[in-house]
């Protein structure tokens, strides 16, 4: 190779290689989610279409970094301390309270846009829903609250049952305060209460168990992101044991349960994938107020209804915004 061509040819590579270190990289949302990969795919694509809304597209002018929990609350810290150290431009947290804690816990800069179960204000996450304050905002789900409309619409169904059986993950923080929403509510109409306590797969089917053996009629699965990483499991037990069931999320309904009662968890998605791309492009959190939802679906199983004998009464029927057959 001639001197002049070698010199040329070196010149061209050192400018390429200025040239791409030059260009600016991407963005990095750091993902952290409770829940697992496979039974939030839909969920996921929600947050994708939210994010193309204001013209953030994955790969293209954001890079995402998803970390999953699988239902084990104890992983999300050190999950959320990664994300800090790498830095991430925005921490996105879902699949319950729990991420939300783990990320506010672990950074006071990174914006944070997450799926709330409790009051986030009551909790002290934020300042106020108009004005939340400090780097964090996102969607205030309410589903965990819903428990006793959920209790009200099974006693529909089955009203001749006076104990109903609540499975609730003593590992949530929302735990306690779900099961005394149900207890309440199951006082004033006159049924019994038993809590069913389950925080790892093997406590869930010794749930089911011990609700047969104590012949518990009618169940009530709490909203949990780790019930929810199990909804196949809890809907196959239901229907092992020909327990009428109530759950949180239509994805249960689907997969074969009873009824369903609460937020869609889509929409959920799809409204903190908008706020994430409006942070991205420079609006600040504490500007963006909490979002709430307006509307809750109740889903039911006619097939599954008839498979355990049960006629769902008109006036429920007439309620219902979906009907499996």
């Amino acid at each position: 190779m001639k001197r002049r061509e070698f010199v040329a040819g070196l010149g061209a590579t050192a400018i390429g290689t200025f040239a791409a270190r030059a260009q600016p990289s991407m963005p990095v949302i750091g993902f952290l989610s409770a829940r697992s990969p496979v039974e939030s795919a839909g969920l996921v694509a929600a947050f994708r279409r939210g994010l193309a809304e204001n013209g953030t597209v994955e790969d293209r002018s954001v890079t995402i970094e998803y970390r999953w929990a699988l239902g084990e609350y104890d992983r999300l810290p050190a999950m959320a301390s990664e994300f800090v150290r790498r830095p991430v431009a925005i921490l996105v947290t879902v699949g319950g309270e729990a991420s939300a804690r783990a990320a506010i816990a672990a950074t006071k800069t990174i914006p944070i846009v997450g799926i709330f179960a409790d009051d986030p204000v009551a909790s002290g996450l934020v300042a106020s829903l108009n004005r939340p304050g400090g780097n964090t905002t996102g969607v205030f789900n309410f589903n965990p609250t819903l428990e006793p409309k959920r209790l009200g619409l099974l006693h529909e169904l089955v009203p001749q049952a006076a104990t109903i059986g609540v499975f609730v993950n003593p590992n949530y923080p929302p735990a306690a305060g779900q099961l005394r929403g149900v207890e309440e509510a199951a006082r004033t109409i006159g049924m019994g209460t038993v809590a069913l306590r389950a925080g790892n797969d093997g406590e869930i089917e010794a749930a089911f168990e011990s609700a047969v053996q104590q012949r518990i009629r009618i169940l009530a699965v709490t909203s949990d992101p780790f019930f929810n990483t199990r909804s196949e499991k809890l809907v196959a037990l239901a229907t092992r044991h020909a327990v009428p069931t109530v759950y949180p999320f239509r994805e249960y309904v689907a997969a074969g349960g009873l009824m369903s009662y609460g937020v869609d968890l889509g929409e959920m998605y799809r409204q903190v994938g908008i706020y994430a791309g409006q942070v991205v492009k420079g609006v600040k959190p504490a500007d963006l107020p909490i979002m709430q939802p307006t509307k809750f679906d109740l889903v039911i199983n006619l097939k599954t209804a008839h498979a355990l004998g049960l006629d769902v009464p008109p006036n429920v029927l007439a309620l219902a915004d979906e009907v499996i057959e």
